[in-house]
């Protein structure tokens, strides 16, 4: 890369910002021209490119659409999650939520959670290691968890479930005993997600931008926490519409703390902090 010192035209970053809301929904300012440039130099090495200017020339054309589209999402989306992150939330889904969802709701039938914008899986095996404490002490208490993000290299990392030992400081000792386990390599300082917690996860690709998501499912509780936050308001209503679709009435919607739907048209009502639920039927 003969050019290091060269930044991308405005023209360039204009045409790139409507590209990444287009794609991805997120809300790139003009502030975040040297995040960006950062983000994609990492592409041009990979790619032996001398310059921003051809990285962009390939980008939109027919073969970049279809060769380094997904590859371009993957390094400007931020990934940033942690092991019982808000654990509030996860206290309020085990004592209250729960309580208050159907009778046959994770009995009669598993329990169906969705955890939407996933990024590496953390927060993912946070819910299931709590709800499998939670079946221990409720008998027949049965649940499946869906996890989806936009970037496959996230993905590829939580369906891995190797994470450096100090990321697991969150989480109670016990639960660390009990549902990591160490890599035999002492130097290496890695932890791995038991098997039996990764088998209860299925990690699957989403763009919020999709018509159609096609999941498949109803869920009781979905987890969409710290996601919409890179949209903008009318992105954040258009998503979260879809999202609820997916929701079970009486169902329960986690966002982030610094999240909120005042303001958008959506059918949910606040009941806490952060966190919504579904109207019940009748």
């Amino acid at each position: 890369m003969k050019n290091l010192g060269q930044s991308i035209s405005n023209a360039d970053m204009q045409r790139l910002r409507t590209l990444v809301h287009a794609q991805a929904g997120i809300n790139l300012g003009a502030d975040k021209k040297t995040m960006l440039e950062l983000r994609i130099r990492s592409r041009l090495r990979i790619l032996e490119m001398d310059s921003f200017d051809d990285y962009c020339n390939y980008l939109f054309s027919r073969r970049g659409e279809t060769d380094e589209m997904a590859r371009f999402l993957d390094v400007v989306t931020t990934n940033k999650t942690d092991f019982f992150r808000e654990p509030a939330h996860f206290n309020y889904l085990t004592k209250t939520a729960l309580q208050q969802m159907n009778s046959d709701c994770g009995r009669v039938r598993p329990l169906s959670i969705w955890c939407a914008g996933c990024s590496t899986g953390e927060e993912a095996y946070t819910l299931a290691m709590v709800l499998s404490e939670y079946a221990h002490s409720h008998p027949g208490f049965r649940f499946n968890i869906l996890a989806t993000d936009l970037s496959t290299q996230v993905l590829e990392k939580a369906n891995l479930a190797v994470y450096k030992a100090e990321l697991t400081s969150p989480v109670p000792a016990d639960l660390r005993r009990k549902y990591f386990v160490r890599s035999r390599d002492p130097k290496a300082n890695l932890v791995r997600i038991v098997p039996e917690l990764r088998d209860l996860i299925e990690f699957r690709r989403l763009n919020f931008m999709e018509k159609d998501y096609g999941l498949g499912i109803q869920a009781d509780i979905i987890f969409c926490r710290n996601v919409i936050i890179y949209f903008d308001r009318a992105t954040q209503e258009q998503v979260l519409r879809k999202i609820t679709q997916y929701l079970v009435p009486g169902g329960h919607l986690f966002l982030g703390h610094s999240e909120t739907l005042h303001g958008l048209d959506v059918l949910l009502t606040p009941v806490a902090p952060a966190l919504y639920r579904k109207a019940s039927r009748g």
